[in-house]
């Protein structure tokens, strides 16, 4: 009589219920839940950056050459292999503080895993994916706290340090700015037709070469005098953190469509139906703040809405340093960075073009 085969772990996409930044909470929902919040918490004057204007990090001036920012994301599953999430997770939660013109100095674990479900072994190669992308980032993971959940979750803490006149909001575009994207959008499209397992080898490498890469021209950009605002395309997706960037400054951004980098293949994808209930959810939030031209394509808007887990920085510059912005992108291996959209005077919308 044969041995019984021992059975196979599950998916780790199978115990989630929405992966990488699309399981974040929609952003007309987080709007009320933090309508909701008392305003009495006190407020030190050291405290550079809150939560007012939904930037990707807390700072906070230390002295006149150091500000501390501070950050944490963390997510679901968005890939089956248990190292690849490991190495997407990571490189999202370290991006906020590239985003705020930083450099990080350390890192704390979040780990949330359904002991009794996935085996050791898995959960360990999570771990050591994280691991590699923190020492790719020159930096040590020096602690963190673990629980035994329902869905796989990792993620990190990250702490980094930037010159206070360094610090760069997402607030603070001008009007006769250019925007400019360092990677290409489409990371939901490929996250949902992998979990409806129709995502091919290629794609599969495409999703991975641009969740893990590092926004290491972060820091670099910040000190640049032409650069005004930055912050990071992730959950809310293109059109969403537009209209942070827009609020923030009272002015409109406007996006030429046909600039947008997009990963190679995700057009014809959305076009059949893969989109994450992510993107229509962001719609719902903002959508009356967008305005699109006639006839925009319903693929199209999936992709303006997509959720992008570990997706680009948007830079807001002079139109004079877009050069040298893009120079600095290009000395980083971001081949696909472009030149999007401008700033102009005009209410906080989003106009596509």
């Amino acid at each position: 009589m044969n041995a019984p085969e021992p059975s196979r772990p599950p998916r780790l996409t199978s115990l989630s219920h929405g992966g990488g930044c699309g399981c974040k909470i929609a952003p007309g929902v987080l709007s009320e839940i933090l309508r909701s919040m008392p305003s009495t918490l006190p407020v030190p004057p050291q405290l550079m950056v809150g939560i007012e204007t939904a930037d990707d990090a807390a700072v906070y001036r230390l002295n006149d050459e150091q500000a501390l920012i501070a950050t944490t994301d963390f997510f679901m599953p968005i890939v089956d292999d248990p190292y690849d999430f490991g190495r997407i997770a990571a490189t999202n939660a370290i991006s906020d503080v590239y985003a705020m013109g930083g450099t990080p100095i350390l890192a704390l674990g979040i780990v949330g895993m359904p002991i009794n479900v996935l085996p050791l072994e898995t959960i360990g190669r999570i771990l050591e994916g994280g691991q590699s992308v923190c020492a790719a980032a020159g930096i040590p993971i020096a602690g963190g706290h673990t629980i035994d959940s329902v869905e796989p979750i990792y993620g990190l803490v990250v702490l980094g340090l930037a010159p206070p006149s360094r610090i760069k909001r997402n607030a603070d575009a001008k009007p006769g700015d250019v925007l400019l994207l360092g990677k290409p959008l489409g990371v939901g499209v490929l996250s949902a037709a992998l979990k409806k397992e129709q995502l091919d080898a290629q794609g599969y490498r495409r999703m991975i070469d641009s969740t893990t890469k590092l926004n290491t021209p972060g820091a670099e950009l910040a000190a640049l005098e032409g650069v005004h605002a930055l912050t990071d395309v992730t959950g809310f997706g293109l059109a969403g953190h537009s209209l942070e960037v827009a609020r923030g400054a009272g002015c409109t951004v406007r996006v030429e469509w046909k600039r947008v980098p997009l990963i190679e293949g995700v057009r014809e994808l959305a076009a059949q139906g893969f989109v994450t209930g992510a993107s229509g959810r962001n719609w719902t939030s903002y959508g009356a703040d967008v305005r699109l031209p006639e006839g925009f394509a319903v693929e199209d808007r999936a992709l303006l809405t997509d959720p992008q887990t570990s997706g680009g920085l948007l830079v807001s510059c002079s139109r004079e340093a877009a050069e040298e912005v893009l120079a600095v992108f290009r000395r980083h291996g971001f081949a696909s960075a472009a030149l999007i959209g401008e700033v102009v005077a005009g209410a906080a919308v989003l106009e596509v073009v």
